[in-house]
């Protein structure tokens, strides 16, 4: 079982904390009433009743996220990541079925919230640029990273299926079958999906902040020397 020594901090001060998580744990406890989150985590390395995550993360999906210290640190951080002005850009790596364009936008409004067709929709744009693609069995697949300007309920992996390049191992949105053959021949048994980086003005000090999580070594099983040169 994953313990709070276990965690990487990538960034910490007074007023807010940064870690990379792992693949398969959740950040916090929902319906499935989890033995361990990332919360309990959080709240066990800074010794502290409270622990206020500002991002959302799915649980199959690894990287960066950001913990406030305290409520009134939570609602200034909140306020910064949703507001208007947009100052915090976020960037994803993800591994997709075939080889997209080079670069482009995906402007396409998705569901508010899970549930039937009858949910409304709200506008969702992402940016997106094509890093590798390598030819493998049973099909190519390419390094991708997207920076959502929105950030929609699964907004990433549902744009990436929009577009026709789903991400390797996302059971909602990406056909079963194929995720099974890259689960079993090259050993990616996760959502093929990493919050890399996140930028930011820092709130109290108005310095420029970027926290990065390097690529972890399950994100793309033994296909990862494919794509070491990024080429």
């Amino acid at each position: 079982m994953l313990e709070s020594k276990d965690l990487k901090i990538l960034y910490e001060d007074q007023w807010m904390l940064a870690v990379n998580k792992p693949s398969g744990l959740a950040v916090h406890r929902g319906w499935a009433k989890d033995d361990v989150t990332l919360v309990d985590l959080v709240q066990q390395l800074t010794g502290s009743e409270v622990a206020h995550p500002l991002s959302r993360l799915d649980r199959g999906a690894s990287g960066v996220v950001l913990f406030a210290r305290g409520s009134q640190e939570a609602r200034t951080l909140q306020e910064l990541l949703h507001g208007e002005q947009r100052l915090v850009e976020k960037g994803y790596i993800v591994l997709v079925r075939g080889r997209p364009p080079a670069e482009g936008t995906i402007d396409h409004p998705i569901p508010q919230k899970e549930g039937g067709a009858d949910v409304p929709r709200v506008p969702a744009l992402s940016h997106f640029r094509r890093l590798a693609t390598a030819e493998v069995e049973p099909r190519a697949v390419s390094l991708v990273e997207v920076r959502p300007v929105t950030g929609r309920l699964h907004q990433i992996r549902r744009h990436m299926k929009h577009i026709g390049h789903p991400v390797i191992g996302d059971s909602n949105y990406g056909r079963p079958d194929l995720n099974r053959q890259f689960a079993q021949q090259h050993g990616i048994a996760r959502l093929a999906l990493h919050a890399a980086w996140l930028q930011l003005p820092h709130p109290w000090t108005s310095a420029g902040l970027r926290i990065e999580a390097p690529e972890p070594d399950d994100l793309l099983g033994n296909l990862a020397p494919l794509f070491g040169g990024r080429a």
